[in-house]
């Protein structure tokens, strides 16, 4: 992760008796802005309309006083905003109710137990909970943090047991309205959601395409990121479309028009095997883990980990153990020639012919780059009007790619009787476990999520127990703080700590700078929480430290309707326990290690091999019309998608990691560069001939 790695053929980080030594941590990617997520405006409006009606008809009742409870609800709206609408409806539900249910538990302690040192480890265990649970499910931004900053602050906020039935309603009250509000766009544009992912597919391959072009003109670099980007947006919404429902034949036929587009899409992925090559043995062995830039577990990007404790999923499944390969295509082994042998050539009847060598130069002749530019350029025109609203624009597919799409729902009970409707959209590839058993699996015995929920625990419970120390009187902040610093690995952690500790000196400037406005009273209070929420998720996707700015007022006004403390002492204590959850946080985090970050890029490599074995037994098998062959190398193709994928995913989060044993570099940039080779050879498979839309 970052930019650690030297360029060298031996590893930046070996050290004697297999570990790795102490890296250099990164400070100006930590601070960098990056572009603002497409989306950021959608939770961001949601979560400022489902508080807004609760908190002025609190103001109204004058009872501003349970503004905390309200809160806990409507800030579930912040959630789900990148599923479609169907799934949208049952994630924010359970997502109210583990909201709900967390505030029960952090209230009913707060009535019956009177020790603050024992309440900080109730406190510290539900933000555990809270920590592996979201990363397990999956939710996606704003993940497990304003379930544990709602939780840890109801813990210590003085109760009566009889209080408390009554503020579990007004939270579940609050949470019902925030279902509401982040359904209510369904009425507008009931396919916002899936077209949006689309759309972002769509701009991962021009992307793609236009790289390659230059990549043809003698600059390959670049196009691995490129390739891997645009692997994963499609991935991402093939399995947002499979959230789709399709009860009537309209949203049938809108969610065809949209396959056919993601199709096109993924058919730029059809000509990256020899760019992909050539980049790679023009850069450093080492430079290719170390250009993925840490990512931001706010940011709405396409893949985010949207997916449900139950149901479908809307990204690709991990579990404990590689997943037993389909009967079908058991009889395909793993094989190690080269794709070229691999693959059967076959002569296509339009379109360039796939690329297996690179010549010296750029062919002045060569109209490849000028044909790439104008695919990429449609593509970007159809995600704009995808954004728009516009009608779906129509798109001409290649024969095996309208088989596939046609040939999935082939075993639907009732496609072969006569007079039967068309056969319905396509579905996901067989094998992996969905809903409560891939969370489960997450969860099994040797999970790489376990060590940092250890590291939550233990983290959180011993920043409280040292702002308790020093006499600060809200140690649930310094619990929060050390909370919402675990990331994915060491290093995204201390990038959160610098990010969460600039962040909230700099809105503690703010909030001094806006007490005069809050002196005008409970309606000004209200209004500048508003403000604040709204700028903490405009923010927020640029960059964590930016989001924090607007939170920490937004955080002290919601003290100040509790309870009114002199704002002198407010300030001094919450700078106090930042410093104190971000350094107590981060040492847990150096302290206790991961070690099974490694094994998961094992398992990953294994997911990896066993999924390039079945492609290309059926590139060797040859092309046989019908069907069944375009849905098998469809099925096929979203296996080694999604195994892909993983692999990076690991690949990052274990670079990232102190203490770790030296990664299996060659090892996985070979898996990496056939697997790729092998999907791009299914692609073309599915995109021959190749027609212009």
């Amino acid at each position: 992760m970052g930019k650690h790695a030297k360029p060298s053929g031996k590893s930046a980080f070996d050290a004697p008796g297999g570990m790795v030594r102490a890296r250099p941590l990164p400070v100006r990617s930590a601070v960098r802005l990056r572009r603002p997520v497409d989306i950021w405006h959608k939770p961001a409006l949601s979560a400022v309309a489902a508080l807004a009606i609760p908190d002025l008809t609190l103001w109204a009742l004058g009872r501003l006083d349970l503004l905390l409870y309200t809160s806990a609800g409507a800030m579930c709206a912040l959630y789900a905003h990148g599923l479609p609408y169907a799934a949208r409806a049952r994630t924010l539900a359970w997502v109210v109710l583990g909201m709900v249910a967390s505030l029960g538990i952090a209230l009913t302690a707060a009535s019956l137990i009177t020790s603050t040192a024992l309440l900080v480890v109730c406190a510290s265990l539900v933000a555990s909970v809270h920590k592996v649970v979201c990363e397990a499910t999956r939710i996606g931004p704003p993940g497990n943090i304003i379930l544990t900053f709602i939780a840890a602050s109801a813990f210590f906020v003085p109760q009566h047991p009889g209080q408390v039935p009554l503020h579990i309603a007004l939270a579940l009250g609050a949470g019902v309205l925030a279902w509401l509000v982040c359904m209510a766009p369904a009425l507008i544009r009931p396919q916002g959601p899936e077209r949006i992912v689309v759309a972002r597919a769509l701009e991962a391959a021009a992307g793609l395409l236009r790289t390659e072009a230059e990549a043809d003109s003698g600059q390959p670099a670049g196009v691995p990121h490129a390739r891997h980007a645009t692997a994963a947006a499609v991935n991402a919404a093939w399995h947002t479309l499979f959230l789709v429902p399709v009860r009537t034949p309209a949203r049938a036929a809108a969610r065809a028009g949209l396959e056919r587009l993601l199709v096109r899409a993924e058919s730029a992925l059809g000509d990256t095997g020899p760019a992909i090559e050539a980049s790679a043995e023009a850069e450093p062995r080492d430079a290719r883990f170390a250009k993925a830039e840490p990512r931001d577990t706010r940011s709405a990007e396409p893949e985010p980990r949207h997916t449900r404790t139950t149901g479908p999923e809307p990204r690709h499944t991990r579990s404990a153990e590689p997943e037993p390969r389909d009967a079908r295509f058991a009889k395909a082994e793993p094989r190690h020639t080269q794709f070229a042998e691999a693959e059967p050539r076959h002569p296509r009847s339009a379109g360039p012919e796939p690329r297996h060598t690179r010549s010296a130069g750029p062919d002045p002749s060569d109209t490849r780059p000028a044909a790439s530019k104008a695919e990429a350029d449609r593509l970007g025109g159809w995600a704009r009007e995808l954004r728009s609203g516009r009608p779906l624009p129509e798109v001409v597919l290649s024969a095996a790619q309208a088989e596939e799409l046609a040939g999935v729902a082939a075993e639907e009970p009732g496609s072969q009787r006569p007079g039967s409707p068309r056969p319905g959209p396509r579905r996901p590839a067989p094998g992996h476990p969905r809903g409560v058993r891939a969370v489960l699996a997450r969860l099994a015995p040797g999970s790489p999520l376990l060590p940092i929920g250890a590291r939550v625990a233990a983290g959180c419970v011993l920043a409280g127990w040292a702002s308790m120390a020093v006499g600060v009187g809200h140690p649930y902040w310094a619990v929060v703080t050390a909370a919402s610093i675990y990331q994915a690995n060491t290093t995204l952690s201390w990038q959160r700590a610098l990010q969460r500790t600039l962040g909230n000196l700099l809105g503690l400037l703010l909030y001094t700078a806006l007490l005069p406005l809050m002196h005008l009273g409970p309606l000004a209070m209200i209004a500048l929480a508003l403000a604040c929420q709204l700028g903490a998720e405009a923010g927020i996707t640029r960059n964590y430290w930016l989001g924090s700015v607007c939170v920490t007022p937004m955080a002290l006004l919601l003290t100040e309707f509790g309870s009114p403390v002199a704002a002198t002492t407010l300030i001094a204590d919450r700078w106090i326990d930042t410093v104190v959850g971000a350094a107590v946080g981060l040492a847990c985090c150096v302290l206790v290690t991961n070690r099974r970050a490694a094994d998961r890029i094992e398992v990953a490599l294994g997911r990896v091999a066993a999924a390039e074995a079945v492609a290309f037994g059926l590139l060797a098998a040859g092309p046989t019309p019908g069907a069944d062959e375009a849905r098998d190398i469809g099925w096929a193709r979203d296996r080694l998608a999604g195994c892909l994928v993983e692999l990076r995913e690991a690949v990052e989060v274990a670079a990232g990691e102190w203490w770790q044993r030296p990664l299996p570099e060659e090892r996985i940039a070979h898996a990496e560069q056939r697997g790729h080779r092998a999907l791009a050879g299914l692609v073309r498979r599915l995109s021959a001939p190749a027609l212009a839309a």
